[in-house]
């Protein structure tokens, strides 16, 4: 493990070498990081390796304990936390994830002449990921990077179809409390039943006027929920017809997208083969 020159200079001579003493503290954080990556380390070693006093390295610790990037063991010394680890799982979700749906996503948008959304549920919204325009002469105002509600996007919708009836009716009432819908809470759960049942979602122009989507889930190699994608259109291009048509080659690309990330079609029969968790809120 490599001690930022920077780093090293401001723990021996004192001087913040031109930077914030906040971004000295982070970069020393940092440090402490790769150190304990390196294997279980103590206090007195650890010190030395960073070339800090024990206290300012204990005072550091500490915290990244406090936040569970790193675990104190009795006797032994600190090792890396389930901090990291949540958040590697989802840096390989946000990096592995377009980068395997991307040429999905280009056939299905040039099968179609659709624009094509790729998206992952983040904070309790649907977070945008890639997005591939379509060829007909309309706009559709997502873009790459944004966050939109879940119980009125496809994608959104997608994402959830796992999820108990009283999740969504939660997850409905908070985002109710934060904008109105157009739908009452018992259509749009009836909705959601239907979809959970078919394994794809609409959005009947509930985000964007005059725009509908068809959506759908794609899953990991354990089955979960990691993504969607949404086949999205101006309404003229979308009539009771067309919709009825398009999700089987919406969800076709999805369970695509899955089985490159180890998901497969026995996975699928064993989860069609569950009981719904329902619960009538």
């Amino acid at each position: 493990m490599r001690i930022s020159a920077s780093t090293r200079t401001a723990a021996t001579d004192g001087s913040e070498g031109g930077k914030s003493s906040s971004s000295q503290t982070l970069l020393r954080g940092l440090d402490v990081v790769e150190a304990v990556s390196d294997g279980t380390i103590g206090l007195a070693d650890l010190a030395t390796r960073l070339g800090l006093t024990r206290s300012t390295t204990h005072r550091l610790a500490a915290a990244l304990v406090e936040r569970q990037y790193l675990n104190f063991l009795p006797r032994e010394g600190y090792v890396l936390g389930p901090k990291l680890l949540e958040l590697g799982f989802k840096a390989q979700q946000q990096k592995d994830l377009p980068r395997v749906a991307r040429p999905h996503l280009e056939t299905l948008a040039a099968d179609t002449e659709d624009t094509v959304h790729l998206g992952v549920l983040d904070k309790g919204r649907a977070l945008y990921l890639d997005k591939i325009p379509g060829r007909r002469r309309i706009e559709i105002s997502s873009r790459v990077g944004e966050r939109q509600p879940i119980r009125s996007t496809g994608l959104g919708k997608a994402m959830i179809l796992d999820e108990t009836e009283a999740q969504w009716a939660e997850m409905f009432d908070q985002e109710e409390a934060i904008s109105r819908s157009a739908l009452d809470r018992e259509t749009w759960l009836s909705r959601m039943r239907e979809y959970a049942r078919d394994g794809h979602a609409f959005d009947l122009e509930e985000n964007e006027d005059r725009i509908r989507c068809v959506a759908a889930p794609i899953r990991d190699v354990a089955g979960r929920i990691v993504g969607a994608i949404s086949l999205s259109s101006a309404a003229q291009y979308m009539d009771d017809h067309r919709m009825a048509s398009l999700p089987q080659q919406v969800r076709a690309t999805a369970e695509a997208i899955s089985r490159e990330l180890g998901w497969s079609e026995d996975a699928a029969a064993e989860f069609a083969a569950r009981p719904r968790r329902s619960s009538r809120p």
